[in-house]
């Protein structure tokens, strides 16, 4: 298979998926196994929500092993993402200051924070078993993919107060 066929593959399923189902929990199910099931060379992927009431991202779906339930803002990759409210892409997670270790076979990782009506809501944690796998055209897709999921799915009752 070419490299950009799993990515469009996964687009298509994506949007067929969440196109006649506007539940975030369920478009956010499907959207983890897609992912999982798509893209090559993944040992986990899920979503980390930010809970309304603290500082701390609450374990969402996810595919893989059991992982953290709780991180709080500013502690590893997915609580940087938020306390930066950037993009982390990284090529070794053995090198990231405070990395928070879930599955040990993880070599490097993406997390992409989740934007509705200009808050942080959650991230989009994935992982790989190999070094540097995670490109700038992956990085692009799933910010895509994510945009697709916000404007698909019903957030606002659950995430804005």
């Amino acid at each position: 298979m070419a490299a950009t066929d799993f990515r469009e593959d996964f687009l298509t399923a994506l949007k067929e998926k969440i196109s006649s189902e506007s539940d975030w929990l369920s478009n956010m199910a499907n959207f983890s196994a897609l992912i999982y099931q798509k893209f090559p060379k993944i040992n986990w992927v899920g979503f980390y929500l930010l809970r309304k009431d603290k500082n701390i991202l609450q374990l969402g779906p996810f595919q893989g092993l059991p992982a953290v339930s709780k991180i709080e803002v500013g502690d590893g990759v997915c609580g940087t993402a938020v306390a930066e409210e950037e993009i982390q892409r990284v090529d070794n997670v053995h090198e990231f200051p405070g990395h928070i270790v879930c599955d040990c076979a993880s070599e490097s990782e993406l997390v992409i924070p989740i934007w509705l009506d200009q808050k942080i809501i959650g991230v989009l944690d994935v992982d790989s078993p190999i070094r540097a796998r995670f490109s700038e055209e992956d990085q692009q897709l799933l910010v895509k993919a994510l945009k697709e999921l916000v404007t698909n799915s019903d957030f606002k009752d659950f995430f804005i107060k």
